[in-house]
Protein backbone atom coordinates (compact mmCIF):
# COMPACT_ATOMS: atom_id res chain seq x y z
CA UNK A 1 0.00 0.00 0.00
CA UNK A 2 1.42 3.38 -0.99
CA UNK A 3 1.44 6.13 1.61
CA UNK A 4 -0.01 9.55 0.93
CA UNK A 5 2.30 12.19 -0.49
CA UNK A 6 3.22 15.09 1.82
CA UNK A 7 1.12 17.46 -0.32
CA UNK A 8 -2.01 15.36 0.02
CA UNK A 9 -1.42 15.01 3.77
CA UNK A 10 -1.06 18.77 4.25
CA UNK A 11 -4.14 19.53 2.15
CA UNK A 12 -6.17 16.97 4.11
CA UNK A 13 -5.07 18.45 7.46
CA UNK A 14 -5.78 21.97 6.17
CA UNK A 15 -9.30 20.87 5.23
CA UNK A 16 -9.78 19.53 8.75
CA UNK A 17 -8.67 22.87 10.24
CA UNK A 18 -11.01 24.73 7.86
CA UNK A 19 -13.90 22.51 8.97
CA UNK A 20 -13.03 23.25 12.60
CA UNK A 21 -12.93 27.00 11.92
CA UNK A 22 -16.31 26.83 10.18
CA UNK A 23 -17.86 24.89 13.07
CA UNK A 24 -16.46 27.42 15.56
CA UNK A 25 -17.88 30.31 13.54
CA UNK A 26 -21.31 28.65 13.38
CA UNK A 27 -21.39 27.93 17.12
CA UNK A 28 -20.24 31.51 17.88
CA UNK A 29 -19.44 30.46 21.47
CA UNK A 30 -15.68 30.28 22.28
CA UNK A 31 -16.42 28.66 25.62
CA UNK A 32 -17.88 25.66 23.77
CA UNK A 33 -15.75 25.52 20.61
CA UNK A 34 -12.94 28.06 20.28
CA UNK A 35 -11.55 28.57 16.80
CA UNK A 36 -8.06 27.63 15.58
CA UNK A 37 -6.72 31.16 16.17
CA UNK A 38 -7.84 31.19 19.81
CA UNK A 39 -6.33 27.77 20.47
CA UNK A 40 -3.06 28.75 18.77
CA UNK A 41 -2.93 31.80 21.02
CA UNK A 42 -3.26 29.57 24.10
CA UNK A 43 -0.55 27.23 22.77
CA UNK A 44 1.79 30.21 22.30
CA UNK A 45 1.08 31.46 25.83
CA UNK A 46 1.63 28.05 27.43
CA UNK A 47 4.82 27.52 25.43
CA UNK A 48 6.14 30.96 26.40
CA UNK A 49 5.80 30.25 30.11
CA UNK A 50 7.29 26.75 29.72
CA UNK A 51 4.29 24.74 30.94
CA UNK A 52 3.56 23.24 27.52
CA UNK A 53 7.09 21.84 27.12
CA UNK A 54 7.21 20.49 30.68
CA UNK A 55 3.93 18.58 30.48
CA UNK A 56 4.49 17.36 26.92
CA UNK A 57 7.93 16.03 27.87
CA UNK A 58 6.45 14.22 30.90
CA UNK A 59 3.87 12.50 28.71
CA UNK A 60 6.44 11.61 26.05
CA UNK A 61 8.65 10.03 28.72
CA UNK A 62 5.80 7.81 29.92
CA UNK A 63 4.88 6.90 26.35
CA UNK A 64 8.48 5.89 25.57
CA UNK A 65 8.91 3.82 28.75
CA UNK A 66 5.55 2.05 28.43
CA UNK A 67 6.13 1.39 24.73
CA UNK A 68 9.59 -0.10 25.33
CA UNK A 69 8.28 -2.32 28.16
CA UNK A 70 5.26 -3.48 26.16
CA UNK A 71 7.35 -4.30 23.09
CA UNK A 72 9.97 -6.19 25.13
CA UNK A 73 7.50 -8.29 27.16
CA UNK A 74 4.98 -8.77 24.36
CA UNK A 75 7.70 -9.54 21.81
CA UNK A 76 9.32 -12.20 24.01
CA UNK A 77 5.96 -13.84 24.76
CA UNK A 78 4.94 -13.70 21.10
CA UNK A 79 8.16 -15.38 19.99
CA UNK A 80 7.75 -18.11 22.61
CA UNK A 81 4.07 -18.71 21.81
CA UNK A 82 4.70 -18.79 18.08
CA UNK A 83 7.60 -21.22 18.40
CA UNK A 84 5.99 -23.60 20.93
CA UNK A 85 2.46 -24.95 20.50
CA UNK A 86 2.49 -26.31 24.06
CA UNK A 87 3.47 -22.97 25.57
CA UNK A 88 0.86 -21.24 23.39
CA UNK A 89 -1.91 -23.49 24.76
CA UNK A 90 -1.01 -22.59 28.34
CA UNK A 91 -0.39 -18.88 27.79
CA UNK A 92 -3.21 -18.06 25.36
CA UNK A 93 -5.97 -17.83 28.04
CA UNK A 94 -3.87 -15.30 29.96
CA UNK A 95 -3.30 -13.23 26.84
CA UNK A 96 -7.00 -13.38 25.98
CA UNK A 97 -7.91 -12.11 29.45
CA UNK A 98 -5.50 -9.17 29.08
CA UNK A 99 -6.84 -8.40 25.59
CA UNK A 100 -10.39 -8.13 26.90
CA UNK A 101 -9.70 -6.46 30.27
CA UNK A 102 -10.74 -2.80 30.07
CA UNK A 103 -7.84 -0.36 30.20
CA UNK A 104 -9.54 1.62 32.96
CA UNK A 105 -9.70 -1.46 35.20
CA UNK A 106 -5.98 -2.17 34.68
CA UNK A 107 -5.07 1.45 35.47
CA UNK A 108 -7.17 1.58 38.65
CA UNK A 109 -5.84 -1.78 39.89
CA UNK A 110 -2.22 -0.76 39.28
CA UNK A 111 -2.77 2.46 41.21
CA UNK A 112 -4.43 0.54 44.06
CA UNK A 113 -1.78 -2.20 44.23
CA UNK A 114 1.39 -0.24 43.44
CA UNK A 115 0.44 3.29 44.42
CA UNK A 116 0.01 6.64 42.70
CA UNK A 117 3.51 6.72 41.25
CA UNK A 118 5.43 6.53 37.97
CA UNK A 119 5.97 2.78 38.23
CA UNK A 120 2.24 2.10 38.42
CA UNK A 121 1.54 4.49 35.55
CA UNK A 122 4.06 2.89 33.20
CA UNK A 123 3.15 -0.70 34.10
CA UNK A 124 -0.58 0.01 33.65
CA UNK A 125 -0.02 1.35 30.15
CA UNK A 126 2.41 -1.41 29.18
CA UNK A 127 0.03 -4.16 30.33
CA UNK A 128 -2.74 -2.75 28.16
CA UNK A 129 -0.52 -2.94 25.08
CA UNK A 130 1.65 -6.02 25.74
CA UNK A 131 -1.13 -8.51 24.93
CA UNK A 132 -1.71 -7.01 21.48
CA UNK A 133 2.03 -7.09 20.77
CA UNK A 134 2.12 -10.74 21.85
CA UNK A 135 -0.65 -11.76 19.47
CA UNK A 136 0.84 -9.86 16.52
CA UNK A 137 4.36 -11.25 16.99
CA UNK A 138 2.99 -14.76 17.52
CA UNK A 139 1.20 -14.61 14.18
CA UNK A 140 4.39 -13.27 12.60
CA UNK A 141 6.37 -16.26 13.90
CA UNK A 142 3.71 -18.64 12.61
CA UNK A 143 3.90 -17.00 9.19
CA UNK A 144 7.66 -17.54 8.84
CA UNK A 145 8.65 -19.54 5.77
CA UNK A 146 9.95 -22.80 7.23
CA UNK A 147 11.54 -23.77 3.92
CA UNK A 148 13.77 -20.71 3.93
CA UNK A 149 14.74 -21.43 7.53
CA UNK A 150 15.66 -25.02 6.69
CA UNK A 151 17.71 -23.83 3.71
CA UNK A 152 19.64 -21.48 6.00
CA UNK A 153 20.46 -24.43 8.26
CA UNK A 154 21.59 -26.52 5.28
CA UNK A 155 23.95 -23.71 4.25
CA UNK A 156 25.21 -23.61 7.85
CA UNK A 157 24.37 -19.99 8.49
CA UNK A 158 25.15 -18.86 12.02
CA UNK A 159 22.21 -18.11 14.38
CA UNK A 160 22.95 -14.39 14.13
CA UNK A 161 23.05 -14.54 10.32
CA UNK A 162 19.76 -16.49 10.25
CA UNK A 163 18.17 -13.92 12.55
CA UNK A 164 19.41 -11.02 10.41
CA UNK A 165 18.83 -12.39 6.91
CA UNK A 166 16.00 -14.93 7.33
CA UNK A 167 13.89 -14.23 10.42
CA UNK A 168 14.02 -10.44 10.72
CA UNK A 169 13.04 -9.60 7.10
CA UNK A 170 9.92 -11.74 7.50
CA UNK A 171 9.13 -10.63 11.04
CA UNK A 172 9.96 -6.95 10.45
CA UNK A 173 6.54 -5.96 9.02
CA UNK A 174 4.81 -7.47 12.05
CA UNK A 175 7.09 -5.53 14.40
CA UNK A 176 6.41 -2.38 12.37
CA UNK A 177 2.67 -2.97 12.71
CA UNK A 178 3.08 -3.36 16.49
CA UNK A 179 5.05 -0.13 16.60
CA UNK A 180 2.48 1.83 14.62
CA UNK A 181 -0.60 0.60 16.48
CA UNK A 182 1.28 0.57 19.78
CA UNK A 183 2.16 4.24 19.72
CA UNK A 184 -1.38 5.16 18.65
CA UNK A 185 -2.90 3.20 21.55
CA UNK A 186 -0.29 3.88 24.24
CA UNK A 187 -0.33 7.66 24.14
CA UNK A 188 -4.12 7.68 24.53
CA UNK A 189 -3.90 5.36 27.56
CA UNK A 190 -1.10 7.48 29.02
CA UNK A 191 -3.44 10.49 28.97
CA UNK A 192 -6.03 8.49 30.93
CA UNK A 193 -3.36 7.42 33.43
CA UNK A 194 -2.32 11.05 33.90
CA UNK A 195 -5.95 12.17 34.08
CA UNK A 196 -6.60 9.78 36.96
CA UNK A 197 -3.47 9.89 39.05
CA UNK A 198 -0.48 11.99 38.02
CA UNK A 199 0.56 15.54 38.90
CA UNK A 200 2.00 16.45 35.50
CA UNK A 201 1.63 15.56 31.83
CA UNK A 202 -0.84 16.40 29.10
CA UNK A 203 -3.56 14.24 30.68
CA UNK A 204 -3.15 16.06 34.01
CA UNK A 205 -3.50 19.43 32.27
CA UNK A 206 -6.60 18.28 30.41
CA UNK A 207 -8.08 17.17 33.75
CA UNK A 208 -7.23 20.54 35.31
CA UNK A 209 -8.80 22.63 32.57
CA UNK A 210 -11.77 20.27 32.30
CA UNK A 211 -12.56 21.14 35.91
CA UNK A 212 -12.31 24.82 34.98
CA UNK A 213 -14.51 24.32 31.88
CA UNK A 214 -11.71 25.85 29.78
CA UNK A 215 -12.16 24.29 26.34
CA UNK A 216 -9.40 26.32 24.71
CA UNK A 217 -6.72 25.02 27.07
CA UNK A 218 -8.03 21.44 26.77
CA UNK A 219 -7.76 21.66 22.97
CA UNK A 220 -4.38 23.38 23.16
CA UNK A 221 -2.76 20.58 25.13
CA UNK A 222 -4.55 17.81 23.26
CA UNK A 223 -3.69 19.16 19.81
CA UNK A 224 -0.08 19.81 20.77
CA UNK A 225 0.41 16.18 21.62
CA UNK A 226 -1.52 15.08 18.54
CA UNK A 227 0.92 17.15 16.49
CA UNK A 228 3.88 15.46 18.19
CA UNK A 229 2.49 12.00 17.48
CA UNK A 230 1.71 12.94 13.87
CA UNK A 231 5.36 13.89 13.47
CA UNK A 232 6.46 10.56 14.95
CA UNK A 233 4.01 8.70 12.68
CA UNK A 234 4.92 10.36 9.39
CA UNK A 235 8.60 11.11 9.96
CA UNK A 236 9.68 7.95 11.77
CA UNK A 237 7.19 5.08 11.90
CA UNK A 238 5.93 5.12 8.31
CA UNK A 239 9.45 5.48 6.96
CA UNK A 240 10.66 2.50 8.97
CA UNK A 241 7.56 0.48 8.04
CA UNK A 242 8.27 1.02 4.32
CA UNK A 243 11.87 -0.12 4.75
CA UNK A 244 10.78 -3.18 6.77
CA UNK A 245 8.34 -4.22 4.04
CA UNK A 246 10.48 -3.26 1.02
CA UNK A 247 11.80 -6.80 0.50
CA UNK A 248 8.27 -8.04 -0.27
CA UNK A 249 8.10 -5.77 -3.33
CA UNK A 250 11.68 -6.25 -4.51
Amino acid sequence: MRSLSPGVTLISLAALVALWAAAAAISADPSVLPGPRAVLSVIAEEAARGALWHHTAATLRRVALAFALAMAVGGALGLAMGASAAFNRWAEPWVTVLLNLPALVVIVLCYLWIGLNETAAVIAVALNKAALVTVTIREGVRALDRGVGEMAIVYRMSPIARLRHVVWPQLGPFVAACTRTGLAVIWKIVLVVEFLGRSDGVGFQIHLYFQLFDTAHVLAYALTFVAVMLFVEYALVQSWERRASAWRHA
